[in-house]
């Protein structure tokens, strides 16, 4: 996934599905729009347990501004998130004054303001920045009273492409009295961006750069004195520098620590003077237990001396919308300060969330009689959300990690299972259905993730158990795979586009479990299950899905072909490839299954026609209007009050849950 601003619109600017696999456009919005009047909209869903507690979150990534907001003496929380459909800069006041509060609940103070951060330096007001400007009296005017620093584009000429990350540090550099600014900037040239791996895996662009510039204030102006250098050579962390100067040694004087665009920090000491910093070659800070590192990436490391102990402690920032403390314990080891590993913020609990890109599925998983959530996230976990009350607004506990032996259950890309390469390499992007998947009558979890291998974890009634490879009996043909994969399935296993939904559905009634979901080209397609062995065996996938009304929905010259060709949901390679949510559901009651997808929000694909090889689906617009949607929804369904009607429960792109009522 893509910093999220500068990330493909497909679903930003377009904001309904083609069934011959486009993107609808602007024609179809207004459409959307048209039919959503007076209809009832997708809500948050909330905990329901205010005397309850829940990790502090706003949507997916968090730019996160520690200070004492509200001039009570404690310090406080602002939050920018600039994501959809959480966007806004969010206050999280810390009321009871101690330095690991239960922060209160957000209140939302105007729109994101992008790549804000904020700089201390011992007592005052902190200094909040954007690129290129500082924002004069915040508390007050917060983004309303730029006041310009120094052109943005004399540090961004000799970058190949507009910076992703461009940071605005305020610091007293030398000493002198005066602040000067350290630019924080990524360089994504070299890294490109999707589908750049050799046969065996290896990612043949180069890496992410994250670079730092110091504009030394000089006679009332900033002049640009180039990239900052550590054992002579220039500053190059992986990407979203971050960069924060202070006193983290206790030596007298400003030591440097950046972020990066994944999870670690890097510790440049300064051997020089307070007048002349010389920084010692990075060091990833490490404490006895190891390196630290954050949940996840994206994040945004800012200093400031959290519980005024007189040490420079980290506020971070991470991708899923979650801030932490990372500590300075005041100690030294092998030269290096020590810090704690991360402990998130806690709130009241408010909003319910889990993670980011939250792909939900109700089910009944503790056989209570109410339906429960189940659901992966970005991150690559799932988790089981126990619902404790039933009825119309159930009350939720907190998200459940599942485990196997005592671990989580997480899967990430690492290193080598992203199609957009190495920076990804803490994403898993689990997409999952729940069902008896071996006839044992405890309900399995079939998941697909960001590598596309479609998997399931076996439910013995007791345990959960390792995932193992969805079986295909493929007979003489070599296992299909999307044409762009450097590496190929092993026999007998099922490899489809990335994070699309393997719905596990008895399509055929026969009593065995079958799969519907995208295959290696973005069709639709029905894998029949058999019993072999015991073991549930799909048989290769048939486009017996197709589209009607095709001439309505397309924008191109292809109403023909969609009208009479198989359902393909997605026409993109690579990156733009599957990201296809899906879910079935007899929506109007008349006996067949209708077809949920992610849309803007969510669209109905209605079964208008169906025979053993042919099912035809009817697209209608999204539900409503509203803009749920950056990357992609995940829909599932509910009767939450019991009346027998079928209702939509999305999964955010800002990892909340959303309910529509009908």
């Amino acid at each position: 996934m893509k910093n999220f601003s500068d990330m493909p619109n497909y679903l930003k600017t377009a904001s309904l599905l083609l069934v011959s696999g486009l993107l609808l456009g602007t024609s179809c919005q207004k459409k959307a729009a048209e039919t959503a009047k007076n209809e009832p909209e997708f809500t948050r869903v909330n905990y329901n347990r205010p005397e309850a507690s829940s990790y502090l979150g706003v949507g997916l990534w968090a730019w996160p501004l520690p200070m004492d907001y509200d001039g009570d003496g404690d310090m406080d929380l602002l939050v920018s998130c600039p994501d959809k459909p959480f966007n806004g800069l969010y206050f999280f006041e810390n009321s009871s004054g101690e330095a690991f509060p239960r922060f209160e609940p957000p209140v939302r103070l105007g729109d994101a303001i992008p790549k804000v951060q904020v700089s201390h330096f011992g007592p005052g007001e902190p200094k909040v920045t954007v690129p290129g400007a500082e924002l004069k009296d915040f508390r007050k005017s917060l983004d309303s009273k730029p006041e310009a620093l120094f052109p943005i584009e004399e540090l961004t000429k000799d970058l190949g492409k507009n910076p992703r990350f461009n940071q605005w540090k305020m610091v007293d550099y030398e000493g002198d009295g005066d602040l000067d600014i350290l630019v924080g900037m990524d360089d994504w040239s070299d890294y490109g961006w999707d589908n750049a791996y050799d046969s065996t895996g290896t990612w043949v662009n180069g890496p992410l750069h994250g670079y730092v510039y110091l504009l030394e204030h000089t006679n009332g102006e900033y002049r640009n004195r180039g990239r900052l250098q550590a054992d002579g050579k220039e500053i190059d962390v992986y990407g979203a520098p971050s960069p924060n100067m202070a006193d983290f040694d206790g030596d007298g004087d400003l030591d440097l620590i950046c972020g990066e665009f994944l999870d670690r920090m890097t510790y440049f000491e300064n051997v020089g003077s307070r007048e002349q910093p010389v920084f010692r070659e990075g060091q990833f800070l490490e404490n006895e237990a190891g390196l630290i590192k954050m949940d996840l990436e994206m994040i945004i490391p800012v200093a400031v001396d959290w519980d005024r102990d007189g040490q420079v402690d980290l506020i971070v920032g991470d991708e899923d919308g979650r801030v932490a403390w990372v500590q300075h314990t005041g100690k030294m080891r092998d030269g290096m300060p020590q810090f704690t590993a991360p402990r998130y913020f806690r709130q009241q609990a408010d909003h319910l969330k889990f993670g980011a890109l939250v792909t939900p599925v109700s089910v009944d998983w503790d056989s209570d009689g109410d339906d429960d959530l189940i659901a992966g996230n970005s991150a690559g976990y799932i988790a089981f959300i126990e619902n404790l009350s039933g009825g119309p607004t159930p009350s939720w506990a907190e998200p459940e990690l599942l485990e196997i032996d005592g671990d989580p259950i997480r899967i990430q890309a690492g290193d080598k299972g992203s199609i957009q390469g190495p920076a990804e390499a803490k994403w898993g992007y689990t997409t999952l259905s729940v069902a008896d998947w071996d006839g044992d009558g405890h309900q399995d979890i079939v998941f697909n993730s960001i590598w596309g291998k479609v998997e399931w974890i076996r439910n013995t009634g007791t345990e959960l158990q390792g995932p193992q490879p969805v079986r295909v009996a493929w007979g003489n043909q070599a296992p299909p795979y999307p044409s762009w994969n450097w590496w190929k399935p092993a026999a007998g296993e099922l490899v489809s586009q990335w994070r699309t939904t393997p719905y596990a559905i008895d399509w055929d009634e026969d009593g065995i479990m079958d799969l519907v979901m995208l295959d290696h080209e973005g069709y639709l397609a029905w894998y029949r299950g058999t019993r072999k062995d015991d073991e549930t065996v799909l048989l290769p996938g048939k486009r017996i899905f197709f589209g009607e009304n095709a001439s309505a929905l397309t924008s191109k010259n292809e109403v023909e072909e969609a009208a009479t060709g198989p359902l393909r949901l997605n026409t993109g390679v690579a990156g733009r490839s599957g990201r296809r949510k899906i879910s079935f559901v007899d929506w109007d009651k008349d006996g067949d299954m209708d077809l949920l997808v992610n849309s803007l929000n969510v669209s109905l694909f209605e079964n208008i026609g169906q025979r053993p090889d042919r099912v035809v689906f009817r697209y209608h617009a999204p539900f409503t209007d509203q803009m749920l949607a950056g990357h992609t929804t995940s829909p599932t369904f509910v009767d939450w009050n019991g009346d027998g009607v079928w209702e939509v429960l999305a999964g955010g792109e800002d990892g909340h849950f959303y309910h529509l009522p009908r």
